[in-house]
């Protein structure tokens, strides 16, 4: 898949939160399970703010100038709401300065095994010429994201370059999202696993996300 950067096959400490995330032994302390998914989205943030663009600015210490590159301009940080929330938050400690935007998106089954992804809720800014990072911790089945996606285009103007980050992706996941995101976009994600349930649950993906940082819904 073409702008595709998976970091789970490169040897870091980035793997060590993925396992975490996964174990369901660690998984009953939502705090830490909360923290890691922090804690991943601030090396995604380190890893996106790599291919931005750069400016020269002037700085003084107490004894001169100096020159140094940094990025130009913030990104939009967007969400889907309510899993996406500590994932937001890690990347929004590294771009501390960013604006922000959030989606309600749920699933609206007909039967057990069959539904459609409806966007309740949604703010932000105009993303017209910015950067815009949507991150979500889960892409399964992809219509959540990209009906988020396609909401926020819609609503608040074309960015000029789109950041997809997820920590754990299905294999059709990524092919729908690839047939779907039509802005110039980079995917972002920690791991990619191969099986989805008929219920669009990744194997052996972590279970609810939502669940596991905020405590199980009715």
């Amino acid at each position: 898949m073409k702008n595709l950067i998976n970091l789970g096959e490169q040897n870091s400490i980035f793997n060590q939160f993925i396992k975490e995330i996964r174990s369901a032994k660690i998984q009953k302390d939502s705090m830490r399970f909360r923290r890691n998914i922090e804690r991943i989205g601030e090396i995604f943030a380190y890893e996106i703010s790599k291919k931005l663009s750069f400016e020269t600015e002037t700085v003084t210490t107490p004894l001169g100038d100096c020159d140094i590159e940094v990025p130009k301009g913030n990104p939009v940080i967007a969400t889907v709401l309510r899993a996406g929330l500590p994932l937001h938050q890690g990347i929004l400690n590294y771009f501390d300065q960013a604006e922000n935007a959030f989606v309600s998106a749920y699933r609206k089954h007909t039967t057990a095994d069959d539904f459609e992804v409806q966007v309740e809720y949604m703010s932000g800014p105009t993303l017209k010429g910015k950067t815009l990072i949507l991150c979500d911790p889960m892409l399964a089945s992809g219509q959540s994201m990209v009906l988020a996606y396609k909401a926020l285009i819609e609503e608040y103007g074309q960015p000029e370059h789109v950041h997809i980050v997820a920590i754990i992706a299905s294999s059709e996941g990524l092919q729908y999202l690839a047939k779907n995101v039509r802005s110039k976009a980079t995917f972002w994600m920690g791991a990619i696993d191969s099986e989805m349930t008929a219920q669009s649950y990744i194997i052996p993906g972590l279970g609810d996300a939502g669940d596991l940082a905020y405590g199980q819904k009715e």
